[in-house]
């Protein structure tokens, strides 16, 4: 589930200053109001806050601010997703229909970059998007 909070995510604060920027937050706070009907209007208001914050972001060249604003979706969103995991394919409807393809080729590879690993048997599987310590004995 966090991969694909971190794929939406991502893909959302990617497109917040593209011109399907309304239509995204518009089905996000639809998808929102089905399933936390009482955070709806509060997921409006973010998103609204979201893009003001990275658009400030990306005019001072302040990319550590447009990860924060990443970083509050991701948790947001896989807080949703762990409470309600049948939003899981409306999450990547959402993210196919309206956010990816408003992406720069770039931004759509960084997207399509995020981990995905299966383990069977009695396999593990250890993944990370930068240093990894494993101890074991």
């Amino acid at each position: 589930m966090d991969a694909i909070a971190l794929a939406a995510a991502t893909a959302l604060v990617g497109a917040i200053t593209t011109d399907a920027w309304q239509q995204a937050r518009s089905a996000l706070v639809v998808l929102w109001r089905r399933v936390r009907p009482q955070e709806a209007a509060a997921v409006d208001a973010e998103l609204a806050e979201s893009r003001t914050r990275v658009l400030a972001a990306r005019r001072a060249g302040e990319a550590d601010a447009e990860q924060a604003v990443v970083a509050h979706w991701r948790a947001r969103i896989r807080s949703l997703l762990r409470e309600h995991p049948s939003v899981a394919d409306d999450l990547r409807q959402l993210q196919d229909a309206y956010l990816t393809p408003a992406l720069t080729a770039d931004e759509q590879a960084r997207i399509g970059q995020i981990m995905k690993a299966t383990a069977s048997g009695h396999g593990r599987v250890y993944q990370a998007g930068r240093d990894q310590h494993i101890t074991e004995r």
